[in-house]
């Protein structure tokens, strides 16, 4: 599971629209708002680098946030967006929700693979093709978990791995019903050639019969 939610440090923006944000990020901040709830949106500015930080570090918009403000209660809050400088990759705005504990979310958790070492498979030459390295649960709030994981042990050459074959945190559920591809165990690529001029080979002796 997750561990001790980060704070989000932000300030109350005064004065909105474009002009506001503009001076916001002349003074190194990115401008925000916070939204949901049942309260007023608020308008804030957030520090540009330790924004930039966070968002270097990755999986922003899945991390739950514990958002402090001056003169405002401490909230829990997710990133529903991040606007960008379409040059410079840089973040111009981010839109928090806020969040109740109970609340209901759907969130990408990433898929973290485990005992490569105890897969038969990969220790005869098979490489472990990843088809999804993260997975959109339906989660509770006060409880995302921070990874999902997959054990590897007793893999075979062809084995595949999907969604429900992983045991998934308590409360935690796929936003797709059907039993979708994890990953699989795909055969050494001179294996797979070998496989395929045999069979050729037995197509061709075929038509000959």
């Amino acid at each position: 599971m997750a561990g001790e939610i980060p704070d989000l440090i932000a300030e109350v923006r005064t004065g909105t629209g474009k002009g506001a944000a503009r001076q916001a990020r002349r003074e190194g901040h990115v401008p925000g708002i916070v939204y949901g709830g049942g309260q007023d949106p608020l308008p804030i500015n957030v520090d540009f680098n330790k924004l930039l930080t966070r968002l270097r570090q990755g999986r922003f918009l899945s991390t739950l946030f514990n958002l402090k403000v001056d003169g405002h209660e401490d909230v829990r809050v997710i990133c529903r967006n991040v606007q960008r400088d379409v040059v410079k990759d840089l973040p111009t705005h981010i839109d928090l929700m806020r969040l109740r504990r109970t609340s209901r979310i759907n969130l990408f958790i990433h898929v973290t693979f485990v005992n490569h070492d105890k897969a038969p498979g990969l220790k005869r030459g098979g490489t472990l093709t990843i088809v999804r390295p993260e997975v959109e649960l339906e989660v509770t709030a006060g409880d995302i978990p921070d990874h999902i994981t997959v054990d590897l042990t007793g893999l075979q050459i062809g084995d595949v791995i999907h969604i429900n074959d992983i045991a998934l945190p308590e409360g935690a559920k796929p936003t797709i019903a059907r039993n979708f591809v994890i990953a699989n165990i795909a055969a050494p690529s001179g294996l797979r050639s070998a496989e395929g001029e045999e069979a050729a080979e037995e197509e061709a002796e075929g038509e000959e019969e």
